[in-house]
């Protein structure tokens, strides 16, 4: 065999490898520049969630329902964050408790982001030891009684002590991510109730759990349950400063 024919073969393979390097480069190049060394955002992606954030929240008018902007802020870059890592099932759903407001206030919102849309806006609890109409205590430990900020994706659901209820995987580490132990679900309760609030000057606390009203609560979970993103927002500095999720922003959270 001579020489020539050899080379020609050589030659094609290494061009072939060649292009599929270069490929793979690119696109892994094109990836990283979402993100700097530290996890965080580039600028230009930053750009497009703030828009996407504003055009979302105007559109829905979230404001004239009581729901910040911030919290509104800070769900859509977890929401984003926990897509691209290939954790949400079901992008159509987000749903946000924002525990900035009092708990006589309707804080549990349910957006389908598909048809830009309030879904649900109703009454949710928070722990017993987390404050008594305000949260302003939080914890991941076991028996603390309190609610745990930060991002779940839903699970199944099942029939347990307080009925129909819905699992949530925490999926912050050292913030959340005992919820399945702990045994902090989504369920209905009877002292979550607008009669109550007003009587008492404030809603009925849950173990940790997102309690929700008995009447409304399976129409809630069966829209939620199986993979959608749900974010427990407050105004914690111990949150701002440790959530990698939200890293990527100005993490101004906490006043």
């Amino acid at each position: 065999m001579s020489v020539r024919k050899t080379v020609k073969p050589f030659i094609f393979v290494f061009i072939i490898c060649f292009f599929a390097f270069l490929i793979t480069s690119l696109t892994k190049t094109k990836a990283e520049n979402n993100l700097d060394a530290n996890n965080k955002l580039a600028p230009v992606a930053i750009a497009k969630l703030d828009s996407l954030q504003s055009s979302l929240y105007d559109d829905i008018r979230l404001d004239t329902v009581g729901l910040s902007r911030e919290a509104f802020k800070n769900a859509i870059i977890g929401y984003q964050y926990l897509q691209g890592k290939g954790r949400i099932k079901n992008p159509d759903v987000l749903s946000i408790v924002d525990f900035s407001l009092p708990s006589t206030k309707k804080r549990l919102f349910v957006i389908d982001m598909k048809n830009k849309q309030l879904l649900f806006n109703t009454l949710v609890s928070h722990g017993r030891n987390s404050g008594k109409d305000i949260a302003n205590a939080f914890s991941n430990a076991m028996n603390s009684f309190k609610s745990s900020l930060g991002f779940y994706i839903t699970g199944s659901t099942y029939n347990g002590e307080h009925g129909y209820s819905l699992r949530l995987l925490g999926e912050e580490a050292g913030i959340n991510d005992n919820a399945m132990s702990r045994g902090i679900v989504m369920h209905s309760a009877t002292y979550v109730n607008e009669n109550l609030a007003r009587l008492q000057g404030y809603l009925g606390r849950s173990l940790g759990c997102p309690a929700i009203p008995e009447s409304i609560h399976r129409k809630v979970i069966e829209r939620i349950q199986n993979g959608t993103c749900l974010f427990l927002y407050g105004r914690d500095k111990y949150y701002s400063a440790h959530t990698k999720i939200l890293a990527s922003d100005n993490n101004d959270i906490a006043s």
